[in-house]
Formats: C-alpha cells, structure tokens, sequence
C-alpha cells in the first residue's frame, strides 16, 4: 500500500494521517494528506458533510460525459461488516486502535532470520495475489473477494494487514477502473471491461509482504490493456535498476521515463515505502522524476508500486476517506512488489 505527498511534498503514508485538501472552499481540487502538517500548510480537513458534497459534484460534473461513455463511472456499493479474525492469529500493533501509526524512521534492513521471515510473508502474499486474481470475472462482487482473501490469509496462520488499520474496514485494496488505489470492497458486481487491482498485504510471523497487481474482467479494450500492460512494464523497468548504492531518485526516473514515452500519466500523491516489522517505514519511494537523496542498503526491503493513468493524475478522495479516483475519470492501473537489496541487484520477495 503507497504513501502520500503533502502540499510541501512532505511524504507520508497513505495510511499515516489526517484526509485534508487543498481548500475547504473547493472539494474538488486534489487530494493531499499530511498526518503532520508544515506552519506553511494552509490545508483543512474535509468535514464529513463537505466531503460527502465532493462526491455529489463531482458525479453532477461529470454527467454530460457520461451520456457519452461506454463505460459507466464508479459508484459505491454496501460494505459488509468487519470480518472476524481468530484469537490465535498474531495482530499488527496498530489493530483496533484506529489511530494512525506514525511512519517509522529508517530502512527495513534485516539479517537472516529477518530475510527468510520476509520471504515466507512475500510469498503467502505472492499466492493469495494469484488466488484472487483467479476469481476476478463478471458478476463477482468486490466483497466476496475480501471474503475469499480474508479467508485464505488467516487459514495460513498470518492477519491481512489492512484490516483495522487507520479504521480500514476490510482486508484487501480492490481499486476498480479509475480508482487509483485504496478502493474498499463493496456489493458492487465486476462488470465485462473492467480493469481491478487488487492489493494484498498479509502479517506472518512479525513480518508484512505486500504486493498488487492490476487484472482484466471479461473483455477489455485495447486501451486500458495498454495502460496495464505499461505499468506493469514500468515496475519491472524499476526493479532491474535496483542494487546496493543506487539512488532511489532512480526508480522514479525509470518510470516516469517509459509512461511518458505512452503519454500516461504517473500518479505523484501515492508513493513506495519500507516495509517489514512495520507496515510502512523509510525510505520513501517516489515514481515520478525527482531529485531525493538516499540510496539503497544491502538487506533492506522497500516496496515499489507505480500507479499510472490515461488522463489526469490528480485524486479526489470520496467520502469514505480512502477511496482515490481519478479527478477525470481516466482509468488507473497499479503494480506492486516487495524488493529485498542483495549484492547482486533486487531479489522479488512478493512472487510465487
């Protein structure tokens, strides 16, 4: 799961602070976070009756175009209650608290029994990903592929991390079409054309593995294949560059580089992170062309997971305070990988 940029660029976790926009006067500018603002941030929080008239004119705005569209805009469907988890299955610290953890300072940099911890939790990740994405067809609901998620997590002994956390009511991201990411799964019904990523985070043994993929339901046109088929190529562009010693500026050199040569658009409120002990933690990983310090430690882990779409790259955040849409409407797609630093480049710790 990605962090946020704030108005100053200050870089927080998507899951790390308080919902707050450019301009209470004006809910449709995009979307900033920041869980400690700077003196010089003049943004406010969205109050819930504003937020809820953000959603209203932005569907009003949009509806000339809809008339137009072959392709229908996302609405929100009914979120079922919270699924159980069983007593004996460790939690993460922050469950059930609905604060928000602070974002931990300093890479995930681990030893043996750290690394093959982080492999067991990439690769239960890496198989529930597939799993779900097997289920992915017309007429499935978003909720019923939590339910089948949350259900193949804690039968392998480990918690899906993102439930309960920050009041995350459920245990996987499902971002449908021009949902950038943090989509909640719902009773909406996946529908031919559709384009779904799907965002896995498991808790085994003290240790997160996190990963996502973007798959198609039914029969996609060929520009949205395009759009998921260069994200992806853009991840793995990213992690070929990945060693010991390079900068992290890298990462979002090489993607912004290959979605410009496509004109798409890359998402810059939404960035990587350190994962490991902790949910997220340094360093922060920007997919966009950047001129950040740091570069990258033998045995860490960081996540990369560019977001990339066909039109604007500004988000609007509904209502619920986590699903992120196109300002546009434009379709967005997203990959994600959990990366461990070794000697000889960047081992994938989330595939199977």
């Amino acid at each position: 799961m990605a962090f946020t940029t704030s108005l100053q660029s200050r870089l927080m976790s998507s899951f790390l602070g308080e919902r707050v926009i450019q301009s209470a006067m004006n809910p449709l500018q995009p979307l900033h976070r920041s869980g400690c603002p700077s003196p010089k941030d003049v943004s406010k929080q969205v109050p819930r009756a504003l937020s809820n008239l953000a959603d209203i004119l932005f569907n009003k705005r949009n509806q000339g175009s809809l008339q137009t569209d072959k392709r229908k805009r996302l609405q929100k469907g009914k979120v079922s209650p919270r699924r159980p988890v069983p007593s004996h299955v460790p939690k993460p610290p922050y469950v059930d608290s609905r604060q928000l953890p602070g974002i931990s300072s300093g890479p995930e940099v681990h030893d043996a029994k750290g690394i093959e911890c982080m492999r067991a939790a990439g690769k239960l990740a890496a198989e529930v990903l597939s799993f779900a994405g097997t289920l992915v067809k017309p007429g499935i609901t978003t909720d019923e592929i939590d339910q089948a998620v949350h259900q193949m997590i804690i039968d392998n002994g480990a918690y899906p991390s993102p439930l309960g956390y920050g009041g995350f009511p459920k245990s996987v991201c499902t971002s449908v079409n021009e949902c950038i990411c943090h989509g909640i799964p719902d009773s909406r019904p996946l529908e031919d054309g559709d384009i779904i990523n799907i965002d896995v985070t498991v808790y085994l043994n003290g240790y997160h593995g996190d990963t996502s993929a973007t798959f198609f339901c039914g029969n996609v046109d060929e520009d949205a294949k395009k759009l998921v088929e260069v994200t992806h190529d853009c991840l793995q562009k990213a992690i070929s560059i990945c060693r010991p010693g390079v900068e992290y500026s890298r990462i979002g050199k090489t993607i912004h580089d290959h979605a410009a040569k496509f004109k798409l658009g890359v998402v810059r409120q939404f960035v990587g992170h350190g994962i490991g002990r902790v949910f997220h933690s340094d360093p922060v990983i920007l997919h966009y062309r950047n001129n950040e310090r740091g570069r990258m430690l033998l045995g860490q882990t960081f996540t990369i997971e560019p977001m990339l779409t066909m039109g604007s790259i500004n988000p609007v955040l509904w209502s619920d305070d986590w699903t992120a849409v196109t300002e546009d409407g434009s379709l967005s797609a997203q990959f994600e990988h959990t990366l461990l630093i070794t000697e000889n480049g960047a081992e994938i710790m989330t595939q199977c």
